[in-house]
Parts: structure tokens; C-alpha cells; sequence
């Protein structure tokens, strides 16, 4: 999602397949599966894109934040040594990447917890976490372009790493918790400051 149209806007199925230029049929099917997943709404004039609000974010990261630590102390228990080769390469993967580009710091932010989610063999727990996603997407595009976040989320990714290379669900969980607490709290800074 690029953010392209902003909250509030009609979504009008013929004017965006001639601005996607396809026929209708797709655009439809795109809507129908944008308002189940609730990233657009209908209102009584029709489809819109949904509004983005402050309770929606600490909705979104209070939810993400118990799921995320359940991720975590559940891959602590069931992670294996693949898992671990594929967690530290993408904790390598999310250091190296060039701070002035906050698309590319999202994606490999995003790459790393993918890691750790397939490490706990919960496939609800990743579609739940996959649909958060989502609804995070349209908001601003990463807490790690905020003044400090990158070097201090790299730290706790380290720490979340070693924590599930050690079998230790609780650290493991608390580490999550305190990463996506924080998240939250810059998110919110950034939405205040919009």
C-alpha cells in the first residue's frame, strides 16, 4: 500500500479501472477482498479508503504486541537450527540496510520478524500477524527512521535472537513486549506530528 489515496477517499470502481487500466472485473474483486481484510469501509455513499486514527494504532499495537511476544516464546521453544541461520541473517540483513531509504528499513524490518514468526511453526499466529501488517501499512512507513529507533531496535533484535537461540521463552516474550511497546509509542509520536 502506498498511501496514494488518502483516508476518506470514494472508491469509485469505474474511475480506477480506467486509472489502473483494466477492466472491472478485477478492480471488483480487489475491493471486495480490501473490505474484508477492513482496510477500506463502505459508508452510505459506498467504498472509501478507512480512516487512520490514534486509538486504531494502539489497537493494532496492543494486539501485535501480545501476539508477538506469544511468537516469540513459542519459537523459543520450537525453533530449530535453520530457523536460527535464517534469524541471524536477516538481523545482518536489517543492520546493513542504508538508513536514508525508510522503505527498505521497513521491508527488512519486517523480513526479520517474518524469521522469527516461521520459527514458532504457528501458522494462526502468522496470518493474524500477516493481517496486522497490513493494517500498519497505512501508516507511516517505519518507526525506524525516528531518531534513535534503528540502533536500539538492532540491539533488541540481537537480544530477541540469542533470547530464543537459548530455549528462554519468558526473556524471549519480554524482549517482544518491550520492542513493540516502544514501537508503539514512536508510532504514536509520528502520527501526533503529521
Amino acid at each position: 500500500m502506498s498511501g496514494e489515496l488518502p483516508p476518506g477517499e470514494p472508491l469509485v470502481e469505474l474511475a480506477l479501472a480506467e486509472w489502473c487500466n483494466v477492466s472491472r472485473t478485477p478492480v471488483r474483486e480487489a475491493l471486495t477482498r480490501l473490505e474484508q481484510d477492513g482496510l477500506i469501509q463502505r459508508n452510505d455513499r459506498g467504498l472509501i479508503v478507512r480512516e487512520s486514527s490514534p486509538e486504531e494504532i494502539l489497537d493494532i499495537y496492543d494486539t501485535r504486541i501480545v501476539l508477538e511476544s506469544k511468537a516469540a516464546a513459542v519459537a523459543a521453544e520450537r525453533r530449530t537450527s535453520i530457523d536460527l541461520v535464517a534469524m541471524r541473517r536477516a538481523e545482518e540483513r536489517a543492520h546493513r540496510v542504508d538508513t536514508d531509504d525508510p522503505h527498505a528499513l521497513a521491508e527488512r524490518n519486517r523480513e526479520f520478524h517474518r524469521t522469527v514468526w516461521r520459527a514458532s511453526r504457528n501458522e494462526s499466529l502468522i496470518d493474524l500477524l500477516e493481517r496486522l501488517n497490513l493494517h500498519l501499512g497505512r501508516y507511516p512507513a517505519t518507526t525506524l527512521a525516528y531518531p534513535g529507533r534503528q540502533d536500539t531496535s538492532h540491539v533488541e533484535h540481537h537480544d530477541l535472537v540469542d533470547a530464543i537461540e537459548a530455549r528462554d521463552p519468558e526473556t524471549a516474550s519480554a524482549i517482544a513486549t518491550r520492542h513493540f511497546t516502544a514501537a508503539r509509542d514512536i508510532r504514536l509520536r509520528l502520527w501526533e506530528s503529521e
